[in-house]
């Protein structure tokens, strides 16, 4: 498969909030993307837009930095947001029932760099980086080898 990208721009949280809206609406079970970027990069606060865009009543999204995964029930199907910041092996990645995930929810993953082989291959990944010369402003790189992301993507982009 051939692999494909995007570059995006978010100007503000409020860009970035409307990507992450358009990304939920058209996820599903089986669908993972991977949320890649330093610390302060704006990960968790991009999986958290997407999660409350997919409830009937947007409630508070902690981040699973010590939890290791939250999961939601959403009306597009199970949702599960994982932290995999403080893995330190894939051995914990099975432990988390992470990997069964992958093909049977909607899966946000930060720090994927910590799965290493597991993985799924039809992912989306998004590496974000922010703009030193204009801190509320985030870079995305995506990029996905599965042909099911080309309109996913096309769409979104603006």
């Amino acid at each position: 498969m051939a692999h494909r990208h995007a570059k995006l721009i978010f100007h503000s949280e409020t860009d970035t909030a409307r990507f992450a809206a358009a990304l939920g609406a058209v996820l599903r079970p089986g669908d993972t993307v991977l949320l890649d970027g330093d610390i302060g990069a704006g990960k968790t606060f991009l999986a958290r837009s997407l999660i409350q865009s997919l409830q009937d009543l947007p409630e508070d999204v902690p981040s699973p930095t010590f939890t290791l995964v939250q999961t939601y029930d959403t009306p597009a199907g199970e949702l599960w947001h994982s932290d995999l910041y403080r893995i330190s092996s894939t051995d914990e990645i099975e432990e988390l029932g992470l990997t069964d995930a992958f093909n049977t929810a909607i899966c946000l993953v930060e720090w994927p760099d910590r799965l290493g082989q597991d993985a799924p291959e039809s992912t989306l990944h998004i590496q974000l980086s922010t703009d030193p010369e204009h801190p509320e402003r985030r870079k995305a790189l995506l990029s996905w080898s599965d042909d099911r992301w080309n309109a996913i993507v096309k769409d979104l982009a603006p």
